[in-house]
Formats: structure tokens, C-alpha cells, sequence
């Protein structure tokens, strides 16, 4: 039997591709797609990919509730969520919900879902907090190292305008970006506040701007206490992601550029000081896919005990 899915927010990039995932998916019916912007405009006038004669809603929080759906995923900027999940909470409870924005992010009720960190953790929560772009990538580069480290890990973050959102701004005007490197949110970004939470280790993160539009890169800079070689240091990854299909681990550093339509995480570019004290490693991914879209459609399947990776292109 298939599961219904609603998707609330569908206007957005993000949006845009849950709604080819979902729609794609062999056990997945997309049973609404809400937006109010494009209320009663047909979803094939703008997704190319889709078929049919859906149509997009204006849902509020207690009519996307009354829906009848097996999963909800809330696609919508931060601090949008709260009258959805409370509306859900009240009227169908048993509903699967996967937030996306940072909302829940720091709520211990809610399951925090990067599954190659956090899969053990799962006990059929019905709330889902989908981990951020770039708190994703930095936790996936960080982790195999997390018991070695000595003292806070630097992380240096570029990504496309993806990233800044539709809501014109210096950071998504390619006339601005062309040519340019955009520094923004130097201190106390939310995903450096979401990865030292979730890793229980300081991380400070220093997020960029480029020209491209979609996918982002960490390099990271991490301390250890004591000497590594680069064997030792590439065989901890290695081992750590050997059954993950959705991170591989290379010995050059990835780049951004072929990483775009990906729904995998690539990690590599290990560089070792002399004294084998401090490592250096990359970490790449589309943000809009397994920064985003793709991971809800992990947790998605998560929910419903279908085989993780079902629904998504390896």
C-alpha cells in the first residue's frame, strides 16, 4: 500500500525536488502540494518532470492536518513551522512529520535525522528534524575523527546562492556574486550552534557566498592529540562509511563542481602537517539534494521502515 505525502512550502528549490523524489518513489503517492503562491495553478506549469492534473493548495495548518496523509514534510523558511506541527499534533498525531527548517533542530522530543550518524537513535518517532545543508557535511567530515580531536574544529564553508534563499538579497544577485566570494555569518551561524550540539564538540564554521548556484564545500581543519599518519587518518573514514551508500570517501580532495545532482556526500583531499597533529579534509555535497531533499526522503523512508536508500538514485 502506498503512503500519502504532503508537502507543505512546495514553491521553493527544495520543494521542487522533494516533489520529484516523492513522486518518483515506488512506494510514495504525492497527495498534496502546498503553496500559496501559486494556489490552483496546475505542479506540471512548473515541474516539468511531473504528470497528472495536481494542483497546488493553499493549505493552513489545520487544513494540511485534515488531509488524511501518512507523512507531512514542512518545506518552509524558519520559524513557519510551529502552527503546522501544533495543528498536526492536535489533529492527527500519528502523522509522520519531517521539518526542514532549523526549528526543531535543538528539541530533544524530536528525532534529529542525519542517518549515518544517527540511525541507532531512531525508535519510530513520528517527528523528524531534517539536519541542516551544511551541518550535514561538517558532521560527516568531523565524526570519524570526533574521539582524537583537541580543542575546537575550524570549518571554512563555500556555497552556491542555493543557499541564500529566493528573497532577493546581496547574496543571491549574481551581478554582486560574479567574480566574488561573499563572506556572511561569521559567528554563531546555526549550523555551527546545530554541529557543536549534536557532536558535543566546539566547531566553528565561517560560511561563504560563490558565484554557482547549487552545492557547498567544507574544508575543515581539525587539531588531534596525537600524531596520525595519512593512512591511519584516510582508513578511519573508510571504515567509519564502508556501508553508507550515500558518503564516499576518496584519497583527492572532491570538488564542488561534480557534486551538483549528486545525492551523496563526497569526503576527501586528507592533508597532514608534518607533525601529524592536524588534519585537513573536504567534504562536498549538493545542498539541495543530500543537503535537503534527498535526506528527507531518507528519513521519509525511515519512517515507514522502507529500505533507506529506496527512492533515491545511487
Amino acid at each position: 500500500m502506498s503512503r500519502r505525502i504532503g508537502i507543505v512550502g512546495a514553491r521553493g528549490y527544495v520543494g521542487s525536488e522533494l516533489i520529484r523524489l516523492v513522486s518518483a518513489h515506488p512506494q510514495f503517492e504525492l497527495a498534496f502540494v502546498s503553496s500559496r503562491e501559486r494556489e490552483g495553478q496546475l505542479l506540471s506549469e512548473h515541474e516539468p518532470g511531473h504528470s497528472g492534473d495536481l494542483s497546488y493548495v493553499a493549505y493552513g495548518p489545520e487544513a494540511a492536518a485534515g488531509q488524511g496523509v501518512d507523512a507531512i514534510v514542512l518545506a518552509l523558511p524558519n520559524n513557519k513551522a510551529a502552527p503546522f506541527v501544533t495543528a498536526i499534533d492536535a489533529l492527527a498525531p500519528d502523522t509522520l512529520v519531517i521539518d526542514l527548517s532549523a526549528d526543531y533542530r535543538f528539541d530533544d522530543s524530536w528525532y534529529y535525522g542525519l542517518p549515518e550518524l544517527t540511525r541507532e537513535r531512531y525508535a519510530g518517532q513520528r517527528r523528524i528534524s531534517n539536519p541542516g545543508c551544511y551541518a550535514t557535511a561538517m558532521q560527516l567530515v568531523v565524526a570519524p575523527m570526533l574521539d582524537a580531536l583537541e580543542g575546537p574544529v575550524q570549518c571554512f564553508g563555500v556555497s552556491g546562492y542555493y543557499g541564500a534563499g529566493t528573497t532577493p538579497s546581496d547574496k543571491n544577485d549574481p551581478d554582486k556574486l560574479r567574480d566574488n566570494l561573499m563572506p556572511y555569518a561569521l559567528t554563531g551561524h546555526v549550523h555551527e550552534r546545530e554541529v557543536t550540539r549534536q557532536l558535543d564538540h566546539a566547531v566553528e564554521f565561517m560560511p561563504h557566498v560563490a558565484p554557482h548556484f547549487r552545492g557547498l564545500t567544507i574544508t575543515a581543519n581539525l587539531h588531534l592529540r596525537r600524531a596520525f599518519t595519512r593512512d591511519e587518518a584516510v582508513a578511519r573514514y573508510r571504515e567509519r562509511y564502508a556501508a553508507e551508500p550515500l558518503v564516499r570517501v576518496a584519497e583527492e580532495a572532491p570538488w564542488v563542481s561534480a557534486i551538483a545532482n549528486a545525492h551523496h556526500v563526497d569526503i576527501g583531499g586528507f592533508s597532514l602537517a608534518d607533525d601529524g597533529c592536524r588534519l585537513v579534509v573536504v567534504s562536498t555535497e549538493d545542498n539541495l539534494l543530500k543537503g535537503a531533499a534527498t535526506q528527507a526522503l531518507q528519513n521519509l523512508n525511515l519512517g515507514f521502515d522502507f529500505d533507506e536508500t529506496t527512492g533515491i538514485p545511487l
